[in-house]
């Protein structure tokens, strides 16, 4: 069987789209880099599943059936929950889509969950499927997909940790390559019929792709130009900045010096800003500070610095007193990019600190920060070792310390004119307690259990008349750390108990575990968004104790749990409620059974999810086995489909033309073949006795009018478009 125009149109065809499938996979892999996106190959896996079932034209029903089959497996393998299919998951995931359905109503937009935003993405890949098959193969205009691809990458290149360069090169030679197809395949279409040699011989794709190749390596491996023009991502950033200085502006998360003036929205920032090498999770402690004006916070004095000597241990540091419980820690830590922090970052219980370039360091008690010098200057160092004792506070001394705060300034119960409700709900949280640490977990839990909403977004800015307190607890309810801090500090000192608000950074993201010289520390690394603020608050005979009020943050701090005389653990907790003292009367031999359940449960669940991938894999392969061999056998089918569709559109010659070859080569395949020294009315004569038709002559004869004449009119190709259908169904049965 000779090979035919149609056929390699169709070869051509489908290399095109599989320019358009690698294209939008360059959209995918960013992903794993700058969101916090898990299981990416499963979204690549289901996007070339339905790239496949796209370019296969499947009917419609059939489409949409596989494709939402394959999205449920792609939920279930991101998700592992209950058996696949059975009816608790159905329960399962029709509770989430009723959850998220309520929170899309309600504009509550941090409520959604993972499993629903990785469906709506799953969708969104689906739909690009559609999209891409219209673009690339019907309408063959592929220019606007490739300048939304180099768009996309360059933005992300140039504003995110994403590294574009290689991806760049390699949206270069599939969109050249995509362009370069597309464009000669419309002007075959459009040319007269002296390029059928060219359209039946596939060789010229090949000049095409070294072509563009050759370009890709030339432009890779060639000298270039710095930069001429200056960076604008600087001038782009430091607007960004100063734009949330405005009130009601949007600022960028990350640490600051200024604190006056609180309140606002602010967008996350991930970039890394130092990394560290530590055994524990702890604050890293930058500063505290003492005057709240009531729209932020203030130092009471500064500049009252003095320094510490290099050759001995810091005692003037520790915020807590000899008496706590310590071990002696070391951490080292490196800053990234250009970031500028002159003060020390440094754990509770700094004794000392070295670095390279042999500053100075110098101590304000007040603020407890921790300044570097080199002759007189305050620097910013890069990298320096840290020593420091890690304390453990006993629940139990913390509970027995008294009210009584010798020789303690009174600046830290200070506060300026509130709205008496803030006492009030001062006392009534606090009522119920008598120990300084219980009123102070009191204060502590207050937050989680009071309709109180961590949120970046939409937080207020209060009025000139506001205080900023005030407006958290009783008007928005809504914030981030310095609202649920600042809050907690206040309500404290209305109560006549010392606090004071301390801001730097959570611990961070551990990078790598064991490492170090005794392998027990891990590599931490610290983000603009880890920058954090909490409370501290002073107990007698013990110093200074960090607390954390904000809601999805927890303290870091060891607090030591002792046994009593009954064998009872003495839990870090507020005295219970009688709810929570009748839920832990339940017998402890149903705890244990619960446990034993759970952990069963979860090994089941191991099993089962070892076991359940190596079945859906071997059901894809089936089916994907199955799909590939239906589309072989019914190609024709999908063939002729198309075809009619230009027919129809075209309407001129060229697409008669291509009907014509295409009805050869289907007639070769069922049996009635051309014989190369027949004519084509001859093999008419034999098409039209093996159908019973006249239908093959008729069109022969307009074919070769057209072929050697050029006649050619639209209302002969309307009847010579029925004609060629109604031989097409006699021929496919």
């Amino acid at each position: 069987m000779r090979n035919t125009t149609e056929q390699k149109s169709s070869f051509y065809i489908f290399l095109l789209y599989l320019c358009g499938f690698f294209l939008f996979l360059e959209w995918l892999y960013p992903l794993g880099d700058i969101t916090d996106t898990t299981g990416l190959s499963i979204f690549v896996f289901y996007a070339v599943f339905c790239f496949l079932i796209s370019i296969f034209q499947i009917r419609w029903w059939v489409s949409f059936l596989l494709k939402g089959v394959g999205m449920l497996v792609a939920l279930n393998l991101l998700f592992a929950g209950p058996g696949f299919l059975s009816p608790e998951w159905f329960t399962l995931v029709l509770q989430d889509v009723a959850h998220n359905l309520t929170a899309l109503f309600g504009r509550e937009w941090y409520a959604l969950t993972p499993l629903f935003r990785s469906g709506l993405f799953l969708l969104l890949i689906w739909l690009m499927s559609y999209l891409l098959h219209y673009w690339f193969v019907v309408m063959k205009r592929v220019l606007l997909f490739v300048l939304l691809t180099f768009i996309y990458l360059t933005v992300l290149d140039t504003f995110t940790i994403y590294d574009g360069g290689m991806a760049i090169v390699r949206i270069f030679f599939l969109s050249f390559i995509a362009l370069g197809m597309a464009n000669l395949m419309k002007e075959l279409n459009s040319e007269s019929l002296r390029l059928q040699k060219m359209r039946k011989n596939p060789i010229w794709i090949l000049p095409l792709i070294s072509m563009v190749l050759f370009s890709t390596l030339v432009g890779f491996a060639a000298p270039k130009f710095s930069p001429q023009w200056p960076d604008p991502v600087p001038f782009i950033k430091s607007t960004a900045e100063n734009a949330g200085n405005f009130e009601g502006g949007v600022q960028k998360v990350g640490y600051g010096e200024d604190d006056t003036q609180l309140g606002g929205s602010f967008v996350q920032d991930y970039t890394p800003v130092f990394e560290a090498v530590a055994e524990d999770d702890h604050y890293w402690h930058i500063e505290s500070k003492d005057v709240y004006t009531g729209k932020g916070w203030e130092n009471s004095s500064s500049g009252g610095y003095s320094q510490l000597d290099n050759g001995s241990e810091w005692e003037i540091t520790r915020t807590f007193l000899p008496s706590v419980e310590t071990e002696t820690r070391e951490a080292e830590v490196e800053f990234l990019g250009n970031v500028s922090i002159k003060k020390l970052v440094h754990p509770y219980g700094i004794t000392s600190a070295y670095s390279y370039d042999m500053p100075d360091f110098f101590y304000d008690v007040e603020t407890t920060a921790i300044q570097p010098r080199i002759n007189g200057e305050d620097v910013s160092l890069d990298r320096y070792s840290l020593f420091y004792q890690q304390p453990t506070f006993s629940l139990t001394d913390l509970r027995e310390a008294g009210n009584n705060d010798p020789f303690l300034d009174d600046k830290y119960t200070q506060l300026p004119d509130l709205p008496d409700r803030v006492g009030e709900l001062a006392e009534e949280i606090t009522d119920a307690f008598d120990t300084r640490y219980e009123k102070v977990k009191a204060v502590e839990q207050y937050f989680g259990t009071n309709g109180y909403v961590y949120q970046t977004t939409d937080v207020p800015v209060p009025e000139e008349d506001e205080d900023y307190v005030d407006q958290f607890l009783f008007e928005s309810k809504v914030g981030y750390c310095d609202n649920y801090s600042t809050s907690m500090v206040v309500l404290l000192r209305s109560l006549d108990i010392p606090a004071r608000w301390a801001k730097g950074f959570t611990s961070g993201e551990v990078k790598n575990f064991n490492i170090g010289q005794n392998g027990e520390q891990d590599l931490y690394e610290v983000t603009n968004a880890n920058a954090h603020s909490w409370v501290e608050v002073y107990f007698p005979e013990i110093g200074w104790v960090p607390f954390e009020p904000t809601q999805g943050f927890s303290n870091p701090t060891d607090f030591q749990a002792e046994m009593n005389n009954n064998d009872e653990l003495d839990q870090e907790t507020a005295p219970e409620t009688p709810e929570q003292q009748e839920e832990q009367e339940q017998p402890e031999q149903d705890v244990e059974e619960e446990d034993e359940t759970a952990a069963s449960a979860a090994n089941d669940n191991d099993g089962f999810s070892f076991q359940f991938n190596w079945i859906f894999f071997t059901v894809v392969a089936v089916v994907l086995g199955i799909l590939l061999i239906l589309g072989y056998r019914k190609r024709f089918r999908w063939q002729a489909k198309l075809v009619a569709t230009k027919l129809d559109r075209t309407d001129g010659p060229q697409g008669f033309q291509e009907a014509y070859h295409f009805l050869i080569k289907l007639l070769n395949h069922h049996g009635v073949q051309k014989q190369p020294d027949q004519t084509l009315r001859e093999y008419a004569q034999q098409v039209d006795n093996a159908y019973h038709t006249d239908d093959m002559k008729k069109l022969t004869s307009r074919y070769e009018q057209m072929l050697y004449q050029k006649e050619y009119s639209h209302v002969q190709g309307r009847d010579l478009t029925q004609l060629w259908k109604d031989l097409i169904k006699r021929i496919l049965g």
